[in-house]
């Protein structure tokens, strides 16, 4: 049997063989589509635009986990005010140190979502309240109804779609759906 019939090598992380029908190859090595074509820290299935290569040990990770452990550290690289860092002390759970703004949005080549947290990249980038969002999160705060950039409403950093927007933050009184035909009993 030739050597292009019987597969590219030996899984980078299972150890055994893989056939060209179900190879993924990165940092060197062949990798089983499903089950190990995974990062190394977190067990995310990875994707041509998902993974990244660490070299020196012949591995391969997430984005987000290769940049934590490889990535620039200190202030204005996920380090500073308003930012979310992932690194916590032995069994505990990292905190915010800040509030996340639009100022310290850009995160690992993309900008961060607000919702999530999570690096944005251009594909997946819907532009609302003057930040970017990705197309699954963005959605209104209150309801979940999906939205669109000419429809939302932003208030405190948070969308909202038109009515849940009226109901929570628009005018209140007679005139404004609290007259007579939209009387309540208040108890008093």
């Amino acid at each position: 049997m030739s050597s292009f019939l019987s597969g590219g090598g030996m899984c980078g992380r299972c150890g055994k063989k893989v056939y060209h029908a179900e190879e993924k190859v990165g940092a060197l090595r062949s990798w089983h589509k499903i089950g190990c074509y995974t990062c190394k820290d977190c067990n995310v299935t990875l994707s041509s635009t998902t993974v990244a290569e660490a070299m020196e040990e012949n591995e391969i990770y997430c984005k987000s986990c290769y940049g934590r452990k490889y990535g620039p550290k200190g202030y204005g690289y996920g380090a500073g005010a308003g930012t979310l860092s992932m690194d916590a002390a032995e069994g505990k759970w990292a905190e915010t140190t800040g509030p996340l703004t639009a100022a310290g949005m850009s995160y690992m080549g993309g900008n961060r979502c607000p919702r999530c947290g999570g690096s944005v990249y251009h594909a997946e980038e819907v532009l609302g309240a003057g930040m970017s969002w990705h197309r699954g999160c963005f959605n209104c705060h209150t309801c979940n109804k999906k939205l669109d950039s000419t429809t939302c409403q932003e208030n405190s950093g948070e969308i909202y779609c038109a009515a849940c927007y009226g109901k929570s933050f628009g005018p209140k009184g007679y005139g404004f759906g609290g007259g007579a035909g939209a009387l309540t009993n208040t108890g008093s």
